[in-house]
């Protein structure tokens, strides 16, 4: 994770904004949450197929049909 956000004439909120959006691009953001308590196995695996579930229904919905 290599990200640098340059303030350009100390508007601080601006580059925050910018800062969360790469952080939230990276999926930084979402590792922080996931790591914040410990998940058990099961759980782990349950919520990875439920993931896996949604982003294969998500490219079905946006596949193009020629």
């Amino acid at each position: 994770m290599s990200c640098e956000i340059r303030v350009y004439e100390n508007d601080v909120e601006k580059a925050l904004r910018a800062l969360k959006r790469q952080l939230l691009r990276e999926g930084v953001l979402k590792e922080i949450t996931k790591r914040r308590f410990y998940e058990k196995p099961s759980d782990r695996k349950r919520r990875k197929r439920e993931e896996s579930r949604k982003k294969i229904s998500k490219a079905h919905r946006f596949k193009r049909y020629t």
